[in-house]
């Protein structure tokens, strides 16, 4: 289905979210500021613009610094307020084919300073959403981002409307064709920046338009989870050991956020061998997960998962359960099974336990852990199990009374790899699961 004729379907629920918020709290109006553009120190270039998600959330004009949305309970179609100005510095939207649009009033600013003339005069009971707190005091607001408005609105964002799961199939698709990419690239000998290069040739996206930096890393690189090198330098093919490749897209503001690691020509058989088997869990995983389930049970299952792989390796001695217990699997997979996926690559109110902002309670064996919240229908998170060698983490394994359960030898053999990381975008539904990655293509 085309997304404009989801659109309006969107912007009702969110209409209706506002208004009910609205009336809870005893406000006439949500300002919602798209955010503006931030001048580097002592430079005058500035920043990459990223718009406030909530702004997202009702408009997927993703480049428009100094709008605006205004929500009335009073009125039935939102206002979209949009700059544009007489500047030929700075590109200005262009809403002359935007399908959407009709949902909304428009009204057209030449200074930022102008909405004030669409503000009410007396602003005790309208709420500002934004980060730029100097811009809503110097217009008179007096309720910036207050916590019960936040929270009411996190959580139902953990909700996806048809509209916004739409978009995160779209995003997929985009994510796969570089995927697709950059894998070739590297198979084909090409460094981490070719492949960077490759990847964004066929996404057609920019790093500053996406929602986190690609990571993309070869060999021992692979044990940073985040890493952020981008070697110029091509490997010979007898040295090609591992690609970890965790890149994402934009659609009109939603995310996708994937991950794949691939075996090279100096691979081992049994490293080919690790990353299939964190592949079956990944797979598993994301069909286990169902309707009332707290997220940190699946996760639990990831781990005693990734523990009985590091039994079946040889990697430690110790029971799966036990080296759950005793946090030895945290060592090989320091980070959550997954997390909410959206506006934002980490959504918002993955650790919410209702509207009014009580939190999920964080599990006693998983005290860091983010997303904490139970699943529910038109819930989309990612699902990442992952195996890594680390020297700091090692480091303190080896140093501690667990030392005598692992196999050093063996984790002498897999260190080169640096690690596995395999990553899915799923949608929660009544009937079952849709695994939106491997069902656009990417196995």
């Amino acid at each position: 289905m085309e997304l404009h004729t989801l659109f309006p379907a969107h912007i009702a629920e969110m209409k209706l979210r506002a208004n009910n918020l609205c009336e809870r709290e005893g406000y006439d109006l949500i300002a919602i500021h798209a955010g503006q553009v931030k001048r580097q120190f002592l430079d005058d270039m500035e920043y990459p613009f990223k718009a406030n998600p909530h702004f997202k959330a009702w408009c997927p004009l993703g480049n428009a610094p100094h709008s605006w949305v205004l929500v009335s309970a009073q009125q039935e179609k939102p206002t979209l307020v949009i700059l544009s100005a007489e500047d030929f510095w700075q590109e200005q939207p262009n809403l002359d084919r935007e399908a959407w649009l009709n949902m909304f009033h428009v009204e057209l600013i030449a200074r930022p300073d102008q909405i004030d003339r669409l503000l009410p005069y007396d602003k005790s009971r309208v709420v500002y959403l934004g980060e730029h707190i100097e811009v809503a005091q110097a217009l008179g607001f007096t309720h910036v981002n207050p916590e019960p408005v936040l929270s009411y609105l996190n959580f139902y964002r953990g909700l996806k409307t048809e509209y916004e799961q739409q978009c995160l199939r779209r995003a997929n698709e985009i994510a796969i064709r570089g995927h697709l990419a950059a894998a070739d690239a590297w198979h084909a000998g090409a460094s981490e920046f070719d492949c960077l290069l490759a990847y964004m040739k066929a996404s057609k996206q920019g790093e500053n338009e996406v929602h986190y930096p690609h990571i993309i890393a070869q060999n021992e690189h692979a044990a940073m989870v985040h890493y952020a090198g981008r070697s110029t330098q091509a490997l010979p093919f007898n040295q090609q050991r591992s690609f970890m490749l965790d890149a994402g897209a934009n659609w009109a503001g939603y995310a996708a956020d994937i991950s794949r690691t691939y075996a090279g020509v100096a691979a081992s058989d049994e490293f080919a061998e690790l990353i299939m088997a964190v592949d079956q869990i990944a797979q598993a995983l994301a069909m286990e997960a169902r309707p009332g389930m707290a997220f940190a049970e699946l996760h639990s299952r990831g781990h005693l998962q990734i523990a009985q792989l590091l039994f079946a390796f040889g990697f430690c001695t110790m029971d799966p359960v036990d080296m759950v217990a005793k946090q030895i699997s945290h060592v090989f997979m320091p980070h959550g099974i997954g997390h909410f996926i959206g506006l934002q690559v980490h959504d918002v109110g993955a650790n919410l336990l209702d509207e009014r902002g009580l939190l999920a309670p964080t599990p006693k064996h998983y005290p860091k852990l983010k997303t904490t919240r139970e699943l529910q229908p038109r819930m989309a998170i990612t699902i990442e199990p992952g195996i890594y060698f680390i020297d700091t983490l090692l480091n303190q394994l080896q140093d501690s009374d667990y030392s005598k359960n692992i196999n050093w030898q063996r984790i002498a053999e897999f260190a080169p790899y640096g690690g596995i990381r395999i990553e899915d975008n799923i949608l929660i539904h009544r009937e079952g699961n849709e695994n939106i990655t491997r069902e656009l293509g990417l196995h």
